[in-house]
């Protein structure tokens, strides 16, 4: 359980912050972040993340080590290797400034695609596994089905088993060509040095080899619901095009390389929010509904796509 883990991850956070001990009291510590996939602390300017339990310590190694080699793209760790806190994988970062929610009109979107562009160029380490965007994305249906029945779940359903097996995490990815992000959204930028500095990307977790479209889809998922205007998304697919990245074609349409991605993370996004209401015993919000019906569209129209 989180609740478990966050005193000692506190205790940890500030011994590294402080390694010759005093000064805590002048640093409050912060919980950034709470969740049976992540605990993130703060204190002054040193972040704390328990990650996963489970997670493949070699594996997670080798995604840590990415980070660390490309610092022009990633925030780097300020270890080269995750402690152990009661079985939990735990890692040490830089403070860096997150996207401000509140003012959706300064998100950073040329910044980026242009990181993913130089990410999914960037020269991948042996052994490296496959990033885990689609396995994401099937969790997040699995919950659905533990949740008890809701009226918009046929329609979420339905939509996901029109998707082809590799983007239901059923089978390997077609073309696994690039390293990729994996769970790509605006609360994976920071600004380090905090507010001064360029924006990098954060969260190794689900780092890995797969198609560079996966990176692209959740903003062209937003963007095929209506969440996201027109001319954000056409910023965006610019700057990606413009650094080179290989997940659309440079020119023309593209939505047939951002399709099936999309679809997936529309059916993700859809699955989260209606076991999100589930838990809070209430109706879905406008943003919720606007996916969910996304997915009834969907299921009408792309029956072939499974196949």
């Amino acid at each position: 359980m989180t609740a478990d883990i966050l005193p000692a991850l506190t205790a940890e956070v500030r011994r590294a912050a402080h390694p010759r001990g005093g000064g805590c009291g002048h640093h409050p510590d912060a919980v950034l972040a709470e969740r049976e996939d992540g605990t993130v602390v703060r204190h002054g300017d040193t972040v704390a993340k328990a990650h996963a339990p489970g997670t493949d310590l070699g594996e997670f190694s080798l995604r840590l080590g990415i980070a660390a080699d490309l610092p022009e793209i990633f925030l780097a760790p300020l270890r080269s290797t995750p402690a152990d806190l009661h079985g939990r994988s735990v890692t040490f970062w830089p403070y860096g400034t997150a996207v401000d929610p509140d003012t959706p009109d300064a998100a950073p979107w040329e910044a980026a695609a242009t990181l993913l562009a130089r990410l999914h160029q960037a020269p991948a380490p042996t052994g490296l596994p496959a990033m885990r965007g689609p396995l994401k994305a099937a969790r997040a249906v699995q919950r659905l089905h533990a949740v008890r029945p809701h009226p918009a779940a046929a329609s979420v359903l339905a939509a996901w088993a029109a998707l082809p097996a590799w983007a239901r995490a059923e089978a390997p990815m077609p073309s696994a060509r690039s390293l990729c992000h994996g769970d790509l959204h605006l609360g994976q930028l920071v600004r380090h040095p905090a507010d001064t500095g360029p924006w990098l990307l954060i969260d190794v977790d689900d780092l890995g080899l797969g198609e560079p479209a996966w990176d692209l889809a959740r903003p062209a998922a937003w963007y095929g619901c209506g969440l996201l205007p027109p001319d954000e998304w056409a910023r965006f697919l610019a700057a990606y095009r413009r650094a080179g990245g290989p997940g659309v074609p440079a020119t023309g349409d593209p939505w047939p390389a951002l399709d099936v991605p999309a679809r997936a993370l529309t059916v993700q996004t859809a699955a989260r929010a209606v076991v999100k209401s589930v838990a809070a015993g209430r109706a879905l919000d406008e943003v919720e509904q606007a996916v969910v019906d996304a997915c009834a569209r969907m299921a009408r129209i792309s029956p072939q796509l499974a196949q």
